[in-house]
């Protein structure tokens, strides 16, 4: 089933790479199902809130109609930066399960994690690397492009 949901996940960093967004997505599973999906939307929304992780846990809120997540899991392309961790944390999400590590922002174990902290009222469950190849590989092709375009763009 992880490698389902991830699926499912990639498919939202698909939709983010396809409007020219950095490619992470998100799926919030609860009883075994999806209820929210997000992708990363920065750009698009002109908003700094706007990534994956928090797009999808407005939409599980608004479907379970709590802002508890308690009985929820997250599956996300990328390892959450600190906003995401944070909003996490605060939603009471049970299980994350990522596929990509993010070493320059992430905060599910890279730089710091933030899911895991003894004094915080909630932990959240880790699960890493799952489909990594595949959520890495969406991200580097992302940057490559990214940047041969900013090359071709000074060379004209």
């Amino acid at each position: 089933m992880e490698n389902y949901f991830m699926k499912e996940a990639l498919k939202q960093a698909k939709k983010a790479y396809n409007i020219k967004e950095v490619p992470i997505g998100c799926v919030i599973v609860y009883g075994g199902k999806i209820i929210a999906r997000g992708y990363n939307r920065r750009n698009t929304d002109k908003n700094t809130l706007s990534h994956a992780e928090l797009n999808a846990i407005r939409k599980a809120s608004k479907k379970l109609g709590d802002w508890r997540l308690d009985d929820c899991e997250m599956y996300v392309t990328l390892e959450p930066c600190q906003m995401c961790a944070g909003a996490i944390v605060q939603s009471r999400i049970k299980k994350i399960y990522i596929g990509a590590m993010n070493p320059k922002a992430g905060c599910a174990g890279s730089i710091l994690n933030l899911l895991d902290v003894e004094k915080f009222n909630h932990k959240v469950e880790i699960n890493k690397g799952i489909m990594e190849k595949e959520c890495s590989d969406m991200l580097k092709l992302f940057f490559k492009e990214l940047r041969e375009s900013k090359k071709s763009q000074k060379n004209m």
